[in-house]
């Protein structure tokens, strides 16, 4: 699907959003019943560096300031942060960190956030856009990954052979729309054959209260030990061991 058809699909009541020539996404879209949901998001690939980070950003603190509690949507088609020696060297990753707690900050502000997955989202503009968001959705056809094989080879100094042979039974090393929806990333894939404006209020009426991911992956089969670890975890720091 198009941003377009997307838009048109989520918001038949009407939007407003615009694409600017920067490729970022900005606006604020009508529910059928009148209220609003926020977009922010990045378009046509565009690699996401400082100067995309900043208007996002002050785009969730905006909405932060301006009250109320509405949804925050996060549409994504990135093909990575900016491959810039400028960018690296005033601290792009400061600015992605950045972006990422901007949006956590709405979530603890009661606005529910929602990533929307439709074309790439790829390293560090996909951590600070998508998988920093409460909830992410995709659309068929999108292509998330934290790091691809090559690149996984490289920090892990593992033969990219034996990534390949192991990415075959676990979703954890391969890349993909698959792998991340197996691992509990990706909580939904929406048919773009339905309305997506109800599917979206299905997904916010089914809101969760808390992060879901390791549970999901768990039932799914993609990050069996997950959960498992973060309770023990948490069990262990309350310090009350009789609960």
């Amino acid at each position: 699907m198009t941003l377009a058809e997307i838009l048109a699909g989520l918001f038949p009541a009407g939007h407003d959003v615009v694409t600017r020539p920067d490729h970022l996404i900005l606006g604020t879209g009508r529910r059928a019943d009148g209220r609003p949901v926020e977009l922010i998001g990045i378009a046509d690939g565009e690699a996401l560096g400082i100067a995309g980070v900043l208007p996002l950003a002050a785009r969730v603190l905006d909405i932060l300031a301006g009250g109320g509690t509405a949804p925050i949507l996060v549409l994504v088609d990135t093909q990575g942060q900016l491959m810039s020696r400028r960018d690296e060297m005033l601290g792009l990753n400061e600015y992605l960190a950045h972006l990422a707690k901007c949006l956590l900050l709405a979530s603890r502000g009661g606005h529910s956030t929602i990533g929307l997955n439709y074309g790439k989202a790829v390293a560090g503009a996909f951590l600070a856009t998508a998988l920093a968001t409460d909830v992410l959705i995709a659309l068929p056809g999108a292509e998330p990954a934290v790091m691809d094989l090559p690149s996984m080879a490289r920090v892990t100094k593992l033969p990219e052979d034996k990534l390949k042979h192991m990415s075959k039974t676990t979703p954890v090393f391969s890349p993909g729309l698959a792998s991340m929806t197996a691992v509990g990333a990706v909580a939904e894939v929406w048919d773009p054959a339905k309305p997506l404006a109800d599917q979206l209020e299905a997904t916010l009426a089914a809101f969760p209260a808390r992060d879901m991911r390791d549970t999901l992956g768990a039932e799914r089969g993609g990050r069996p030990i997950a959960a498992q670890i973060a309770r023990r975890v948490a069990w262990q720091a309350s310090g009350d061991h009789h609960a």
